[in-house]
């Protein structure tokens, strides 16, 4: 009787690797959801009605960044303020661009990052994909109105590589009809996750638990150990969120004298104190509110908000 040799151990397969990232709060989930329906109705639109579904993935984009990368800066105003980019390599970004243009995808083999992802993508294509992002960006700020609580403007433009750290980080993937992927990567800045939550989260909460002050107890009557019915200091300013307010950029100034101003014609530069590397001023009312860098926005100039100043309110202020 011979003894024949015992099989080979199994290895038990690897359990599955726990998510790394965090899932996203529930107002950063509205936001990216929102984003990713607004590209599957635009992107169908522009297919001739063909259905197109997004998948959405807390993980980055598998590739790593390349030069050949297009980058837009997408900021917000209105109701939330802050910033978030969209990232597309230039094989992805043609093939956005092309579906936009109505143009037939050629026909290429190789792998997905074989496939162009080398190349950059030329003039026109990036046109016609900042003009396809920016139609994505309009139906974004009206179905974020709603939960942002107020009126949402979004501006776009390219950009580089932002130079502030992400908050979150997500992936939007789609196959065009050859089953090719793309994907575009989005990433939301601190300052636009922060502001989200208070108007979200805290206003609805705020509105719903005020009422009316109790009259003064007497001064026999025991203390109340219950919250307070009182509404917040700052509760009587929500009644003039919606009130327009006119701002003013100041490039720079300059004191002049009176013979100086009379003596002005066209063709006259007048030197202003600031240098070109100044900061430019946002003035609410003649006051500085903010500081920032000029940028050009649909043909507009806009700011580009580095720093807002917040000063101490005076003594007795009731800010």
């Amino acid at each position: 009787m011979t003894d024949t040799p015992d099989a080979p151990a199994q290895n038990p397969p690897p359990e599955p690797r726990p998510e790394l990232r965090p899932e996203l709060r529930p107002e950063l989930g509205n936001w990216c959801e929102a984003w990713r329906t607004c590209f599957q109705n635009v992107l169908t639109q522009v297919s001739g009605n063909v259905p197109a579904s997004f998948e959405i993935s807390l993980q980055p984009m598998d590739t790593a960044a390349a030069d050949s990368d297009v980058w837009y800066t997408v900021v917000a105003g209105g109701a939330v303020h802050g910033e978030m980019t969209l990232r597309l390599s230039a094989a992805s970004g043609t093939r956005l661009a092309q579906k936009f243009l109505g143009e037939a995808e050629p026909a290429s083999e190789g792998t997905p990052a074989e496939t162009g992802a080398s190349q950059a993508i030329t003039a026109e294509n990036k046109e016609a994909l900042e003009e396809f992002l920016r139609q994505i960006a309009g139906l974004a700020a009206t179905a974020l109105a709603a939960t942002a609580g107020g009126e949402v403007k979004f501006s776009l433009s390219a950009t580089a590589a932002p130079s502030w750290s992400s908050d979150a980080i997500v992936c939007l993937q789609t196959r065009n009809e050859a089953g090719t992927a793309i994907a575009i990567e989005i990433r939301i800045s601190p300052a636009l996750a922060a502001a989200l939550p208070p108007r979200v989260q805290s206003a609805p909460t705020t509105l719903q638990t005020a009422s009316p002050p109790s009259p003064p107890s007497s001064p026999s009557s025991p203390s109340s150990t219950g919250p307070s019915t009182a509404p917040p200091p700052n509760s009587s300013y929500r009644r003039l969120m919606d009130v327009g307010l006119d701002v003013k950029l100041c490039f720079g100034t300059r004191r002049m004298l009176l013979r100086d101003v009379l003596a002005l014609s066209a063709g006259v530069v007048v030197e202003l104190d600031n240098t070109l590397n100044s900061p430019v001023d946002l003035l609410l009312d003649g006051r500085l509110i903010a500081q920032g860098e000029v940028v050009i926005v649909d043909g507009k100039y806009g700011l580009r908000v580095t720093d807002v100043v917040d000063p101490t309110p005076n003594a007795g202020s009731p800010v």
